[in-house]
């Protein structure tokens, strides 16, 4: 067997794979053997089969899946020895692979593209400048903070009149001219409706004072023209109401109002755990330490962005890209060449980002513990828990829950790449001037327009 290689530019090359019979026969033969020990054909005991018909029958099938495990396992070990860095896979090159026959030959040549990774240098240093963007945190920010919270622990209740805000439910049925029931007509006998959510406010004042068990008559369209809202209150498929018009009747069997969490103790247990929080201070406190957490993570991801610009438009190195398209189109077999086209912008940023940051961690000798997988696994878990305001979750169970996460494959990954990206980030900060720049909220939302 004879591998060798032909660079046709510095990013791509052709490797030709040759292979003669030594080089897979005894395999071949092996296979064969095995074969006639477990083959179950009829009118032959096990084991009994002779060599010549199990060859007939399997020979060729297997002489092929051989030939193409040697060149695979042979296309691996030399780009290993030879240290070749590729983008992607080898591809076979159709114009010279298709003329090869296995019904009459014994030596063959294969053909594959190689698309090479390319080399370049990182040239970064003090003299270029990124902005950390450092949100100032004001008052309008921690009253939304506050009504957040006191609404996420609310509740409803019941009231005796409607007001605007209120939800009711009750009997929604179809009525004619005079007020009479339709026999024909949609009835929904148990629904709900949220006032505020009727767009027509001569409508809207129709319901509003009423108590349960009066009723309402109301052109249903004027009120709800989009007819997914009239399926949800006929409680009947969108293509099921896109004829219903005219009068209905609600009749109002429950008025519930919702009532913001009222600001003290109880509030506090409910968010922290019992005990943690026992004045309106420190709640406040509390309060100003988690805008200003959840301001750092946003003034973090600005800054990972910058970086990553930055670091793209100061290290200059060509791609394979043919070489790329005609990977991307035989991997997603699915997808068209006018869409590997409309997409192909993005898929090279991310590639090249990509090889930026595996050469800083490789430079840099950047590894991974189990212990930092764990760590961040429990950081993400945590966040995710914190999402649902659930902020008393015991060591134990954030740990248990973090070590299910990384039982998974992909989330393992994905947890991996996470801090490789960091470790990434924290050494380019080391090597670029980063300076703190104060924004209000308004000013940092159009940093992204």
């Amino acid at each position: 067997m004879n591998i060798t290689r032909e660079n046709i530019d510095d990013l791509n090359a052709v490797l030709k794979v040759e292979i003669s019979k030594p080089d897979y026969e005894e395999k071949v033969e092996s296979v064969l053997k095995d074969y006639r020990k477990k083959a179950n054909i009829k009118g032959f005991r096990p084991g009994m089969v002779p060599i010549g018909l199990v060859k007939k029958m399997y020979g060729r099938a297997v002489q092929i899946d051989e030939i193409n495990k040697l060149v695979t396992e042979s296309i691996q070990k030399y780009l290993a020895d030879e240290k070749v860095e590729i983008l992607g896979d080898p591809l076979p090159k159709p114009d010279e692979n298709e003329k090869i026959n296995f019904d009459t030959q014994e030596d063959f040549t294969f053909s594959f593209e190689l698309g090479l990774t390319p080399p370049f240098e990182i040239k970064l240093s003090k003299k270029n400048k990124v902005n950390f963007h450092e949100i100032t945190i004001d008052e309008k920010m921690k009253k939304d903070y506050l009504e957040n919270y006191t609404r996420r622990y609310g509740e409803l209740r019941q009231a005796e009149s409607i007001e605007e805000k209120d939800v009711i439910k009750g009997k929604a049925e179809a009525v004619d001219a005079d007020g009479n029931p339709l026999a024909e007509g949609p009835v929904a006998e148990e629904t709900s409706m949220g006032i505020d959510i009727i767009k027509d406010e001569d409508v809207k004042k129709l319901f509003i004072g009423k108590k349960v068990k009066e009723t309402v008559d109301f052109d249903i369209k004027k009120a709800f023209p989009n007819d997914s809202e009239v399926a949800g209150i006929l409680r009947k498929k969108k293509e099921e109401v896109e004829n219903v018009s005219g009068n209905f009747r609600f009749t109002i069997n429950e008025i519930s109002r919702f009532h913001p969490a009222e600001v003290g103790k109880e509030l506090f247990d409910r968010i922290y755990g019992e005990g943690v929080v026992t004045t309106e201070e420190e709640f406040m406190n509390k309060l100003e330490a988690e805008i200003a957490l959840n301001l750092k993570r946003e003034s973090d991801y600005k800054l990972m962005l910058d970086i990553k610009a930055l670091a793209l438009e100061k290290t200059e190195f060509s791609l394979p890209e043919e070489f790329l398209k005609k990977w991307l189109l035989r991997v997603n077999e699915k997808t068209t060449q006018e869409q590997i086209e409309s997409e192909f912008d993005h898929f090279r940023k991310d590639l090249r980002w990509q090889l930026i940051r595996n050469k800083i961690a490789r430079e840099n000798e950047v590894k991974i513990s189990e212990e930092e997988l764990l760590k961040e696994a429990e950081n993400i878990t945590r966040y995710q828990f914190q999402q649902y305001g659930l902020y008393y979750i015991t060591d134990e169970q954030l740990t248990n829950y973090a070590k299910e996460t990384l039982k998974r494959e992909d989330d393992a990954k994905r947890i991996a790449d996470k801090i490789l990206e960091e470790k990434v980030i924290g050494i380019l900060k080391e090597l670029l001037k980063i300076e703190n720049k104060n924004v209000s909220v308004e000013e940092f939302n159009k940093l992204f327009e």
